[in-house]
């Protein structure tokens, strides 16, 4: 077999064996807690505390609370649902994904239901 063939053969190879890699997500440690989040847009860094027990999500954004709804789609997604939505954008459920996770955070995408941007944060259990 010639140099080529084999080097092409052994790309091949590991090329196929790394598609098939997935991290994993231990997402169930997240389903209940208190975090803090961390989400950055256009270079400006926001941040927000939330106490989560399964179905329904408590949030503190530039000192105001609000509540929401949490459906699960599986163990690594969910849907929130504003409880008493007070402007038109706070009605619009958002589609939040778990995309990886480490020992007391995890890395997640989200974006209003419906609407193709997404946004990339970080929520970090404190509790």
């Amino acid at each position: 077999m010639n140099v080529i063939l084999r080097q092409s053969l052994v790309f091949c190879v590991v090329f196929l064996l790394s598609g098939c890699y997935e991290q994993a997500r231990d997402c169930e440690r997240f389903v209940q807690g208190t975090f803090v989040s961390e989400v950055s847009i256009d270079n400006i860094v926001y941040k927000s505390k939330f106490k989560r027990y399964d179905n329904l999500q408590i949030e503190t954004f530039k000192n105001m609370t609000d509540s929401a709804t949490v459906r699960w789609i599986n163990p690594c997604e969910y849907i929130l649902n504003t409880i008493n939505p007070k402007s038109k954008s706070a009605e619009k459920p958002i589609h939040i994904k778990i995309l990886t996770t480490s020992e007391d955070s995890y890395t997640f995408e989200y974006n209003f239901v419906g609407e193709f941007l997404k946004q990339t944060g970080t929520a970090t259990k404190i509790e």
